[in-house]
């Protein structure tokens, strides 16, 4: 949810900040600001620049005059307190605009605070729970203006002890030319350390053009940045001395490399992605002879010591991270023989879940920063779980809290609408489930070198699939418009259609559903027309039978229907039977593996729905990239 950067240093500060400000539009937003440090003819001011719309509306605003310094703060706001509006807009100033703050996140007592500074003459310009933040900060400022030290930050300090709620802060004040206040709580929040100048950013891709050293803050802490350093404190005040992390995206992989949209180049990503996140964990084992057969091996972690003796797993998510929960429960109760119980972490933190000391705590999470998801590990290990968690993001909360981390290795993926971060976490799934189904004994020999070698085709089988993208541009450009997709399927086909439903009504606004199949003529059924599509996932080729005969019941009520199934025979009994406008087929593959391979299509149907609809898949509306309030 929206985004946030600030830049001290000796470049024009509002130069920087429209340049990361671009880097951050994926996180969503429907309005842009900046405050920049001026040194006008009339001595230091804070100008401000906000509005609602598009970064373009403020960019032709800065074109016109923009002003100088090089001490500056921007915001994408993406309204939660308040409609969408210039006044609402971030950065927002105190009343005499010597101080300005941009914030991520929500204010939960903002009310309460409202009225404190109301009976304090304070009179406020917008509807938003930020502005608290600042007339706070300023009325503590006014206390201690006048002693020595540090006013501002002690101002700062003693504001952030009054709020309740989520929060990433920039904060500058034109008494202070040379410093850049930022701060985190349950909000994600980088400071970048280049070379007489720093920055702060919600995320990496905003501060890669500058420098890859990096401070991650943890909550509760505060950094003031200077243009030559940069010093970290605890919520005490006390100042803390830690290691800077080095980031290896580059800034090209946060490119569109000549694709029309980076959820295009995301998808075409996927096949090196898998590949980033399989091969490091294959490794030979040795035997007195030699190199034996391929073997499961995480570098991170143990996971015999940690896991083996697991009576039951929990799996927590939310969105597409839930989706590759559900296949995440197919896959270890098939390879490991483990019940698994997979929960919609936004569901879970607030039900009172029953714990077991031998359960595996699994949390999936493509940012490493979802609100709700972090809650739900903060309570399984509140309760004594052990935490396994599955992530893009090195350096993200999650990634941190939790007690072992397995990263997808997928680089930076900027489109809203998730693809590689989804494939690669199903790897990371699968390669969990074999692993521990051999230690289990739940797989013999032959049975756990026969899955690693399934996991081996799984990045070329991506490139199959790649090679069909005009024949689903095609069959996209004929079915845009219809008014619903239901998307059916059995088992792991189920957990397909879970997935490939979000990413259409994400991106192209189209009303699609995901029924397992067999629960169509309990209720679904009712909805099927002649304006809907049915696309059928049928790649268990065990319950091909099964599968026809739920695509007849909604051909004989005038839908049309697309089938995704495998190779050969499967391919052959089903357009024996002549129930489908259209077969798309991916190579053989066993069972477990066919979500990864046979969602990708789906990835690309979505895509050129929404660009033949007129969309802009990257940005679709009301979505943030990553949800850090609830």
């Amino acid at each position: 949810m929206c985004g946030i950067t600030g830049y001290i240093g000796y470049r024009r500060a509002s130069d920087v900040l429209l340049k990361a400000l671009k880097k951050l539009e994926y996180r969503g937003y429907d309005s842009a600001g900046i405050a920049v440090l001026n040194n006008g003819v009339s001595g230091a001011e804070l100008a401000v620049r906000k509005m609602k719309g598009q970064l373009s509306v403020l960019e032709a605003a800065l074109a016109e005059g923009s002003p100088e310094g090089v001490l500056g703060i921007g915001h994408t706001r993406w309204a939660t307190h308040g409609e969408p509006s210039d006044a609402n807009s971030h950065p927002h100033t105190d009343i005499s605009g010597s101080i300005a703050v941009v914030h991520n996140g929500i204010i939960e007592n903002y009310a309460r605070l409202k009225s404190f500074l109301r009976e304090r003459g304070v009179v406020f310009k917008s509807e938003t729970d930020t502005e608290v933040i600042v007339h706070l900060i300023n009325h503590y400022y006014q206390i201690e203006r006048h002693k020595p030290g540090d006013p501002l930050l002690r101002s700062t300090l003693q504001a952030l002890s009054k709020l309740e709620g989520s929060y990433a802060l920039g904060v500058i004040a034109r008494d202070f030319p040379d410093r850049l206040i930022a701060v985190r709580k349950d909000s994600p929040l980088i400071v970048g350390l280049g070379k007489n100048e720093n920055l702060i950013a919600s995320d990496a891709p905003a501060l890669l053009a500058y420098t890859r050293e990096v401070h991650f803050l943890n909550d509760g802490e505060i950094a003031v940045l200077y243009n030559d350093h940069v010093d970290l404190y605890n919520e005490a005040g006390e100042k803390i001395i830690r290691e800077s992390s080095h980031i290896d995206w580059d800034a090209e992989s946060a490119e569109k490399a000549g694709y029309a949209h980076f959820m295009l180049k995301e998808i075409h990503e996927q096949p090196k992605a898998l590949r980033d996140t399989l091969n490091p964990r294959l490794a030979d084992a040795h035997t007195p002879h030699g190199a034996g057969e391929l073997k499961i091996h995480f570098d991170e972690f143990n996971l015999e010591a940690a896991s083996a003796k697991a009576k039951r797993i929990v799996i927590a998510a939310c969105g597409t991270a839930y989706h590759a929960g559900v296949v995440g429960k197919y896959a270890f109760e098939h390879f490991a023989r483990i019940p698994v119980e997979v929960d919609i972490a936004s569901e879970y933190r607030y039900r009172n879940p029953v714990f077991d000391k031998d359960d595996l705590f699994i949390i999936i999470s493509q940012s490493g920063e979802t609100a709700d998801t972090l809650a739900a590990l903060r309570l399984a290990k509140e309760r004594g779980a052990k935490v396994i968690a599955i992530t893009n993001a090195v350096g993200s909360t999650i990634s941190r809290e939790a007690d072992t981390v397995l990263y997808t290795r997928a680089g930076p993926e900027i489109a809203v609408a998730s693809t590689k971060a989804f494939t690669t976490q199903l790897v990371c799934i699968y390669l969990l489930a074999i692993e521990l189904g051999r230690l289990r004994g739940a797989l013999n020999t032959v049975q756990y070198a026969a899955a690693i070698a399934e996991l081996q085709k799984i990045p070329e089988n991506a490139e199959f699939v790649l090679k069909s993208k005009e024949a689903v541009q095609r069959y996209a450009d004929r079915q845009f418009n219809k008014k619903k997709v239901f998307f059916v399927g059995r088992l792991f086909d189920h957990a397909s259609g879970m997935e490939s439903a979000l990413k259409l009504k994400e991106i192209s606004y189209t009303h699609s559903e995901s029924f397992a199949a067999g629960e169509l003529k309990h209720g679904p059924i009712a909805l099927v027309d002649k304006d809907t599509l049915v696309v059928s996932f049928a790649t268990q080729e065990a319950l091909l039978d099964k599968i026809t005969s739920n695509i007849r019941e909604v051909l004989s009520r005038g839908a049309s229907s697309l089938i995704v199934t495998q190779e050969g025979e499967p391919q052959a009994r089903l357009a024996a039977a002549a129930i489908a406008d259209e077969i798309w087929t991916i190579p053989q593959t066993d069972a477990p593996f066919t979500p990864v391979i046979a969602v990708i299509y789906m990835q690309l149907f979505a895509y050129y729905c929404s660009v033949a609809r007129g969309n802009d898949p990257d940005k679709p509306r009301n979505l943030a990239k990553s949800v850090t309030v609830e």
